[in-house]
């Protein structure tokens, strides 16, 4: 019989398919004698009805007339061998995936042997054949819709009770294999999207909701091991972790928008559940507490790392109440999560959690020349005393200090990370109420005043002294009103106590010591230039119109600084390469105003896990090597121009295309010799150079800025 098989035939025909079921029918067993006659005849199966769903409807009507789905499963029992399994779970997938005859889809789900096959005891044992069963899972949830996933349920009293294709499914949903959950992840959102109500409420209840619960426990875990890497790079910056933590960051980033992605199926109640569990077993117990200045060592991750997680939450789970809850959890006190922090996962060894680096004098932070005596007459004038944001290592009264904090004494990672958290809270437009981006103290300004000409508009404040002034009795009611909400709510659903604002705080206020925040931001000389530029973006979005919030003081901040750099740049007229100075001026003026006023800031949140990146050159060369000289005049030409640009963006002015040079346009390429007093012929023996000309026309060029 089996040598028959292979006798020459049409292979794309009705009579193929009929000798293929002919014989198929014959066997009784499957064992290592037939097991390749059988696979071929499955597999040539699936090929025929195939290329009659398109040439020839004929070729199914024989399929369902002989009910071949039904020997099928007659094979699969009678079976002996995993590879019959793998290539009968391949046919189906095939079919099941190139079939668009309607008809032909709704009868190859319209019977009990499809949830025979999907319910059928196989030997997951064999990673392959796993493999193979979830891709006709799969390629089953791909062909579902309102009319179709009726046949894949049972119902009592019009609920579900019962959805195999589903529940089998989840059991792989934390599969260490990355290409099984995948598949499981898609066949769920497949279901979801489906959009049918009663199997909507099926899998939300219990035991199926745990579903949620499992991946929000799951995605922790990545969490922590992250925590793992970065804290093991920042112990030992030489070790090569940046591969593995690069990998672990995309598998991060892909978990959360598969969570986006289940939120905007649009089922009910998940939202809320998932936005409780992500607040109940990472937010509250995990991230926020890490924030503290002085967190403790068996804090589960660093603040580094808790500060990327956080920006990607944001940025890429799109819930309102999530948004709102972790805004209003900055205004509480270190204190109010420690019952939450305390909570350890089993085995869990801490891991070195980065520590903010103190001045060695407490008394006097420099910055770029400027003291902490400056920075306390610049607060003077303000509600803001300067105790409250300069840190001197003591815990703060609430994790928005520590942020602000972290900007004023932290090192570059934490400068960068407590940056981009507020960017992200300001990009966070849709989700984020305005009222928590006014109590941040990072609402933009003509945000604000739209929002009074609106009301003024609309008659709930008619009066035109009320209209800028934002330090007015009804506008702090409002603000404490509706801020004080979000905290009642916070203490209600996650038993999480804090404080009131204190009475008399305002929108200006906080917005001022933002500002405040910044200015000294500026003015450290221990900063990169790259962090500053970031700090510069921020600082951009929140310009206010009011003399009152950015006042003459900060602008003589900004100034002393200015001066100071510009001292620095004149310095490298004097060093190494003082012919290429002015253009580089021109290059880097262009790019710092391109990462001005871009959308968002020139880093993304995920630079804030790596060391910053030291020169190749810094262990093998020398401090005066030309090369290291030229590092560092492109550093301090980075920190001029953006000082620069921030003095024109606070005078209100527009930012010009070029920088404001009075060089002409062949200086210093063309015309040093020129210059020195050189013509074409060369030097002439006893005729004076004039070297000292062409540093003068740089030095021109930069006071020119």
């Amino acid at each position: 019989m089996w040598s028959s098989f292979w006798r020459s035939r049409d292979r794309f025909s009705l009579d193929e398919l009929r000798y293929l079921i002919d014989q198929l029918q014959k066997v009784q067993i499957v064992n290592d004698v037939n097991k390749d006659f059988v696979i071929e005849a499955l597999r040539s199966i699936s090929e025929l009805i195939t290329y009659g769903d398109q040439h020839d409807s004929n070729y199914f009507e024989f399929f369902m007339e002989r009910q071949v789905m039904g020997e099928f499963v007659r094979i699969l029992k009678v079976s002996r061998t995993v590879s019959v399994s793998r290539q009968l779970l391949q046919t189906m997938s095939i079919m099941i995936q190139n079939l668009k005859s309607e008809h032909a889809i709704y009868y190859l789900f319209s019977n009990e042997h499809i949830n025979f096959l999907i319910t059928y005891a196989f030997d997951f044992k064999n990673e392959e054949l796993l493999s193979y069963y979830i891709s006709f899972l799969r390629a089953i949830s791909v062909k579902l819709d309102k009319n179709t996933i009726s046949l894949f349920v049972k119902t009592q009293n019009e609920e579900v009770v019962s959805f195999p294709l589903y529940v089998e499914a989840i059991r792989f949903a934390f599969h260490e294999e990355n290409m099984i959950r995948t598949a499981v992840r898609a066949l769920a959102l497949n279901v979801y999207h489906v959009g049918d109500e009663s199997v909507n409420r099926f899998v939300v209840k219990a035991p199926r909701a745990d579903y949620f619960s499992n991946l929000l426990t799951y995605f922790r875990k990545q969490c922590i091991d992250l925590n793992g890497l970065v804290s093991e790079t920042l112990k030992n910056p030489d070790s090569d972790t940046t591969t593995a933590i690069l990998a672990a960051v995309d598998e991060i980033e892909d978990d959360l928008y598969y969570i986006s992605d289940v939120i905007s199926a649009g089922i009910p109640d998940v939202g809320r559940l998932i936005t409780d569990k992500i607040m109940q077993l990472l937010i509250l117990p995990l991230l926020l507490p890490s924030l503290q200045l002085d967190a403790a060592n068996d804090i589960q991750i660093g603040a580094i790392t808790s500060l990327y997680l956080l920006c990607c939450i944001l940025r890429i789970v799109k819930i309102k109440d999530l948004a709102n809850t972790i805004a209003a959890a900055l205004f509480c006190s270190p204190e109010a999560f420690i019952a939450d922090s305390e909570t350890k996962l089993n085995g869990y060894v801490p891991d070195h959690v980065h520590e903010i680096q103190q001045p060695e004098n407490e008394n006097v932070i420099e910055v770029n020349g400027c003291s902490k005596q400056i920075m306390q007459s610049l607060s003077s004038s303000s509600q803001v005393r300067t105790e409250d944001i300069i840190s001197k290592g003591v815990s703060h009264s609430t994790l928005r200090d520590a942020l602000l904090s972290y900007i004023t004494v932290g090192d570059d990672l934490q400068v960068l990370g407590s940056l981009s958290m507020l960017a992200t809270l300001l990009q966070t437009k849709v989700e984020l109420d305005e009222i928590m981006l006014d109590a941040l103290g990072i609402l933009p300004q003509r945000k604000q005043h739209k929002k009074l000409l609106l009301q003024a508009l609309v008659g709930e404040d008619s009066r035109e002294d009320q209209l800028f002034s934002l330090g007015s009795s009804s506008i702090r009611d409002e603000f404490n009103c509706e801020l004080d909400g979000y905290l009642q709510t916070l203490k209600d659903q996650y038993g999480v106590a804090c404080s009131s604002l204190e009475v008399g705080t305002t929108p200006s206020a906080h917005r001022f010591q933002v500002l405040h925040t910044l200015v000294s931001l500026f003015c450290r000389s221990n900063i990169s230039p790259e962090t500053l530029w970031d700090g510069g973006w921020l600082f951009r979005q929140l310009l206010p119109y009011s003399e009152a919030e950015f006042n003459s003081q900060h602008l003589k901040l900004l100034k002393d600084s200015y001066k100071n750099c510009t001292c620095a740049l004149l310095e490298e007229t004097r060093g190494t390469w003082p012919d290429l100075l002015v253009s580089i001026l021109r290059d880097e003026w262009k790019k710092c105003k391109r990462a001005m006023e871009a959308s968002s800031p020139p880093k993304e949140p995920k630079c804030i896990l790596f060391p910053l990146e030291k020169s190749s050159a810094d262990d093998v060369l020398p401090s005066e090597s030309s090369i290291i000289a030229g590092e560092k005049m492109c550093k301090v030409v980075k920190v001029f121009v953006l000082l620069h640009q921030l003095h024109i963006f606070s005078l209100g002015r527009a930012l010009p295309d070029q920088p404001p040079t009075c060089l002409p346009s062949d200086i210093p390429e063309n015309s040093r010799a020129r210059t020195a007093g050189l013509d074409a012929s060369g030097p002439k023996l006893g005729a004076e150079l004039r070297l000292g000309l062409h540093l003068r026309g740089v030095k021109n060029a930069i006071f020119a800025f």
